[in-house]
């Protein structure tokens, strides 16, 4: 249903009993952040959006210019479902400006909106949809995480081997709730290790959906006496967690685009893996247990950064095998769209197929492969020396992503 005016939103406060509104944003690292007004306090939030310090929020402002602005979008408004049903808690994602009204630039979902509206201009559409895996770990009696694996199921194993089928259960029940709809959930290769994909959907529903689905993961796993992992490598010797990203590109003509998308993007893999990759242990996930580790593509080959899955019926998608749940989805998704545009502007054509399975290959074949960086050092010197991500993205904020 779709909430057109201040009056829609008040009555679905009302007919639901919500007491608090939180309105929520991510910082440039993806981290989910709120602030919650009273329901009686939101026609007022509503008119004149709520400020709050950007200062306190890493890579957002100086102590010297410190306001910030969130203005609520409408079409994110969902209840959450774990929050008691009297004195209700309903959810909105908010767009940031700056006091005098205009767009605060470090605003992730600005950025994807920007990349979004500029493939729309040239009657390009890029839909997502996410694969992404998670490990569940006990806790000690402090409720503090601990490194023992949930269970020790194995891939796609089913109970009593797998514990975690209702915990996956309770989540997918949760996003539902919540308007999102899941589409498949299993146990994943290492122990303690899931993964739940999602459907298809526009690139900013796609990522406020990745975001809001890491939220519902930790909550669901914290009510079950659960510490839910999404860092690359949480296990040294176990598989890593990625997040598969599908792309599935239209154009309004009907021309098959898809082919020029994907040269785009293997053309600009090095320079964006910062961004895809964001965290130091990213660069252990990567190369080892199907992460891929050279820039190559294949149909249905899960040894390479970007497979084309078989596909009986529906829209063919490009599947990016080397991205880590640490992104920031709406960063993520933007760099994906502008490398494409730029594959599908220039007429790019994509290097021929590597089919053949890149863990066993012979070393004479890969020493021939350019090779995702190796290292978060080289992953950051390579943004920064981009003229490619200098063009869009705040210099303060491939500067935030050295650390």
């Amino acid at each position: 249903m779709s909430y057109n005016t201040q009056q829609d939103i008040l009555d679905f406060v009302e007919d639901n009993n919500v007491k608090f509104v939180r309105f929520a944003f991510c910082d440039i690292f993806g981290t989910q952040k709120n602030i919650a007004v009273l329901a009686s306090d939101l026609p007022k939030a509503m008119e004149d959006g709520v400020c709050f310090d950007g200062s306190s929020i890493a890579g957002f402002m100086n102590t010297e210019e410190s306001d910030l602005v969130l203005w609520p979008d409408p079409d994110t408004m969902t209840i959450l479902p774990w929050r008691p049903t009297e004195g209700r808690v309903m959810r909105m994602y908010c767009d940031i400006m700056y006091p005098d009204g205009t767009q605060f630039e470090k605003d992730c979902r600005l950025i994807l909106k920007q990349a979004v509206d500029e493939a729309a201009a040239e009657g390009i559409h890029v839909d997502f949809g996410a694969e992404v895996e998670f490990y569940l770990f006990q806790q000690d009696e402090h409720g503090m995480p601990t490194d023992i694996p949930f269970d020790r199921a194995g891939y796609m194993d089913v109970a009593p081997k797998d514990r975690g089928e209702d915990v996956r259960r309770e989540i997918c029940f949760t996003l539902i709730d919540m308007g999102i709809q899941p589409e498949a959930s299993h146990h994943e290769e290492g122990p303690g290790q899931n993964e739940i994909d999602f459907r298809y959907s526009d690139a900013l529903s796609a990522a406020d959906q990745t975001a809001t689905f890491k939220w519902v993961v930790e909550m669901v796993a914290m009510g079950n006496g659960l510490h839910a992992d999404f860092s690359p490598k949480p296990l040294s010797a176990e598989a890593g967690s990625g997040m598969h990203i599908n792309m599935s590109v239209t154009s309004d003509d009907g021309r098959d685009l898809q082919d020029a998308f994907m040269a785009g993007i293997l053309a600009h893999i090095r320079e964006i893996t910062l961004f895809l990759n964001p965290h130091t242990d990213s660069y252990q996930r990567l190369g080892e247990m199907k992460a891929p580790r050279y820039i190559s593509w294949s149909k249905e080959n899960r040894s390479q950064l970007i497979r084309i899955p078989a596909m009986k019926n529906g829209r063919r998608r490009i599947e990016l095998r080397s991205p880590d749940p640490c992104a920031n989805p709406y960063l993520c998704y933007a760099l994906l769209i502008h490398a494409g545009l730029d594959g599908i502007r220039s007429q790019m054509e994509p290097p021929a197929p590597l089919d053949v399975n890149l863990f066993q290959a012979e070393a004479s074949l890969t020493r021939e492969l350019d090779k995702l960086p190796q290292s978060h050092q080289e992953a950051w010197e390579m943004a920064e020396r981009s003229e490619f991500v200098k063009r869009l993205l705040p210099g303060s904020i491939i500067k935030a992503y050295r650390y």
